[in-house]
């Protein structure tokens, strides 16, 4: 427990975190410990993994940034992160989208392994984040000399004032120490409080959110809870942002005790798992109906339009060109071959507009 008296008290205090595992915290673990065994059991193929994994990739690394204040759309953001270069976006922005996914890639390098976090690797975590971002004015994988301060955005009012510099040091290793010698705890609630308490301190210029929120992630794929890869925690905290930081700051007004944190955190997560869940119930359905079809003898271009199908519901013409990599006249060809062997059929797109889409019968 934090003291309120002044800053040699709190030098002297070790790092304790206080919460109540709550009905709502525990159901949601619950919950996510049955998609943790749902994802370790169910036979999704490597293809349907990899497509999931990019997309979750990109979505987390849009959310995460834009949380910050980059000013790119989600399309912009799946543009960069495809390598193309766009036109009039903010280059910091896209800077600081690029360094998150090399960060996220940082990470996963992690899974699974058993070395403990060090303020090392910490620091290179950061590093990596902000490295080239506004002049480097973050000062990259060095703690703060200077004092920093949360402001609100809209107003410029000063919400919160992080710990003196002079506190970094020992309130970081104490931090650590304490991630790495958290023992029986679920692995989920120690992401959810090292997430808090990573911000609290504010150990960095800038990117302290940033950083926040992969070490959470860090922790997570080193103790098993990766799932796949498949989650995007950063989209549900970007949905609603005023209740992200109400979240943050409910543990500061209940004398650091986290535990409407740890019950806003744990939700968000079990989200998530849901959705992961309903997805990978879908692909197997999908990959189920795939296999069916494909002992029917399909060429390569129509099992790619039918995977396309089989996401979408419908495909053009137009559609089906880009998916197959093939001429109009080929396409159409194809189509007609799967509409004579009752695979699909051509309806309309609307009834306002007639042109011809085609569907799984």
């Amino acid at each position: 427990m934090w003291s309120s008296n002044p800053n040699v008290e709190r030098l002297k205090m070790p790092f304790n975190p206080k919460f109540t595992i709550t009905p709502k915290i525990n159901n949601a673990l619950v919950e996510i410990e049955r998609v943790r065994g749902f994802l370790d059991a169910v036979k999704l193929k490597n293809d349907w993994i990899a497509d999931m994994q990019k997309k979750a990739l990109i979505l987390e690394s849009h959310h995460s940034t834009h949380i910050e204040g980059t000013a790119l759309s989600l399309e912009q953001a799946q543009s960069i992160l495809e390598g193309k270069k766009l036109k009039g976006v903010n280059r910091d922005d896209e800077k600081e989208l690029l360094n998150y996914k090399k960060a996220m890639d940082f990470i996963s390098k992690y899974l699974g392994k058993d070395d403990p976090i060090t303020e090392g690797l910490i620091r290179e975590l950061h590093k990596v984040t902000v490295k080239g971002v506004r002049g480097d004015k973050a000062d990259p994988g060095n703690y703060r000399k200077i004092q920093n301060y949360v402001i609100n955005s809209l107003t410029s009012e000063i919400i919160y004032t992080p710990p003196a510099p002079i506190e970094v040091l020992h309130l970081m290793r104490e931090f650590v120490d304490w991630i790495n010698k958290a023992g029986d705890l679920s692995s989920v609630l120690i992401a959810g409080i090292a997430q808090f308490q990573f911000v609290h301190i504010h150990p960095f210029i800038d990117g302290n959110g940033r950083t926040a929120r992969l070490l959470s992630t860090l922790i997570l794929y080193k103790t098993g809870y990766d799932f796949k890869r498949l989650f995007t925690i950063s989209e549900y905290y970007d949905k609603d942002r005023s209740s992200y930081y109400r979240a943050i700051q409910s543990v500061r007004n209940n004398a650091m005790d986290m535990t409407g944190w740890l019950e806003y955190f744990v939700t968000g997560l079990r989200l998530q798992m849901k959705e992961i869940r309903e997805k990978g119930e879908q692909i197997v359905k999908q990959d189920n109906a795939l296999q069916k079809i494909k002992r029917l003898g399909l060429n390569v271009r129509q099992e790619k339009a039918i995977k396309y199908l089989l996401r979408t519901g419908a495909i053009s013409v137009g559609e089906y060109q880009a998916v197959a990599s093939c001429i109009r006249r080929t396409a159409q060809r194809d189509l007609e071959d799967m509409i004579e062997r009752g695979i699909i059929k051509a309806v309309a797109k609307s009834q306002t507009d007639p042109t011809r889409h085609y569907v799984l019968l």
